[in-house]
């Protein structure tokens, strides 16, 4: 009979101490920065307690009962590599508030890092928070009336945290946030101060001398584990897993920024420490997640699933090499390394084994697409080009709006889906004008949106 995963069965390591707490307890979470923790040297000296987002489908009960460990597969081309991660020590449902203030509040927390995606962080036009939603204003109101009570938006979390920390007068901490949003640290640290200040501007002062904020660049590719994956892990390993990841073999995490209570020593394990996370950012959104948004929606036109099967499209590779050929020309680096890095990612791409689906990545377009295409198509237009890779990019999920390829799944899908409704012309004007006014008002780009709506939606599969 197979046994449960777990420490108190005597699998992985015996758990490590909590100095590290972590937001949105996830699959990538648990392939990034999990396997950097777990395999730093002094890794018996870091554990993981997370906490998980709104919605957490059971996975905090579920981790629990296996003590905290898990089967990280990785998914190469030629098979699969299993290994048991120990470096999650507790995880926490949402609502665990109370276990969140406690932890913020102990002396031994030295680094909380952050998966909330894009939407998280509740942003407004300006970039800061946007104080006037609902759900922020809530959060507000009750921490007003007590400042240990349950609050759900992330940037509330954090500064309720925060909060106990400074009464428990626990010593400094460093915030990492991990999200795929260029400058994430600036933004982080923005609508944090936006909230502190909120709700106490006198909090700004211990801010300035207890919270550092580090900028990241993070990479990959983690796709949804199928319901088979137990069953896999079971045959391979012996161990019965209820919460298993796969992941593939390729790996980056470069960070910028101070630590001032410490971290564990994950350049050790493979990430870079550099003064500027830019260059590396830059790369990874335009030629990684500007692809993956590309095939996501063109590909899903044209009846494919998963990435794999995209890129081995003929056209859409034809449709992937333009968009590369456009965002290299925007890239900071020598043509050979942005060759080698696009070589890779073909291969990545390619691995039939790894069953990334386009509808997940395809989620949420309306926050990626104005960070993982605009600000080429911005600059190659000022350069006078008309860039017909990040065009087509747009064009198609214009196409996907109005019904075609993978499903609208999209924090803003109650106001960018009737953009698209009507004239086909029309709807390429207004949801560009939503994506920047200026776009909307480029009477080319217009045209050549609408052109390329009409050639996907006449090649659609159905």
């Amino acid at each position: 009979m197979n046994a449960l995963l777990s420490r108190s069965a005597g699998h992985g390591r015996a758990a490590p101490p909590v100095r590290l707490v972590h937001l949105g307890l996830g699959n990538f979470f648990r392939a990034h920065q999990c396997w950097y923790t777990d395999h730093a040297p002094d890794a018996a000296d870091w554990g993981y307690a997370a906490f998980s987002g709104r919605g957490g489908g059971g996975l905090p009960t579920r981790l629990t009962a296996q003590d905290g460990l898990y089967t990280l597969v990785t998914r190469g081309a030629a098979g699969d590599t299993f290994e048991v991660v120990n470096s999650l020590a507790r995880a926490h449902d949402a609502d665990d508030h109370q276990a969140w203030l406690t932890y913020f509040g102990s002396p031994r927390l030295s680094v909380v890092t952050l998966t909330v995606t894009e939407a998280g962080y509740l942003r407004g036009p300006d970039g800061g928070l946007d104080a006037g939603r609902p759900e922020v204003q809530a959060d507000l109101a009750a921490l007003r009336a007590d400042l240990s009570a349950v609050v759900r938006t992330a940037p509330a979390r954090l500064v309720a945290g925060l909060v106990a920390r400074r009464s428990a007068g626990a010593g400094p901490v460093a915030l990492v946030p991990c999200d795929n949003v260029p400058g994430n640290g600036a933004i982080v640290d923005r609508v944090v101060r936006d909230m502190a200040h909120l709700l106490d501007p006198a909090l700004t002062d211990w801010l300035d001398d207890s919270l550092t904020v580090v900028t990241t660049a993070v990479d990959r590719i983690t796709p949804r584990p199928t319901p088979d994956e137990s069953g896999r892990v079971r045959q391979a390993t012996g161990f019965d897993d209820d919460c298993p990841v796969v992941t593939e073999p390729f790996r980056e995490w470069v960070l910028s920024g101070r630590f001032p209570a410490g971290r564990p020593g994950w350049q050790d394990a493979g990430a870079t420490f550099t003064d500027d996370v830019t260059p590396y950012e830059r790369r990874k959104l335009w030629l990684l997640n500007g692809a993956h948004s590309l095939l996501a929606y063109a590909g899903s036109i044209r009846g494919h699933t998963s990435v794999s099967q995209a890129v081995g499209d003929a056209t859409c590779r034809q449709w992937l090499e333009q968009w590369w050929q456009a965002a290299s020309r925007q890239l900071d680096q020598r043509e050979a390394d942005l060759a080698a890095y696009r070589h890779a990612l073909l291969d990545r791409f390619a691995n039939p084994r790894m069953h990334h689906q386009l509808a997940q990545i395809g989620a949420d377009g309306s926050q990626k697409l104005p960070i993982r295409i605009l600000p080429v198509l911005r600059a190659e237009r000022a350069a006078g080009r008309m860039p017909t890779g990040a065009t087509l990019v747009l064009a198609a999920w214009i196409c996907c709006l109005r019904g075609l390829g993978a499903p609208v799944s999209d924090v803003h899908a109650q106001s960018v889906v009737p953009l698209a409704d009507g004239p086909l012309r029309d709807a390429a004007r207004r949801v560009l004008h939503d994506l920047d006014p200026a776009l909307g008002e480029d009477a080319e780009v217009v045209a050549t949106v609408w052109q390329q709506c009409q050639e996907l939606a006449g090649g659609a599969t159905t």
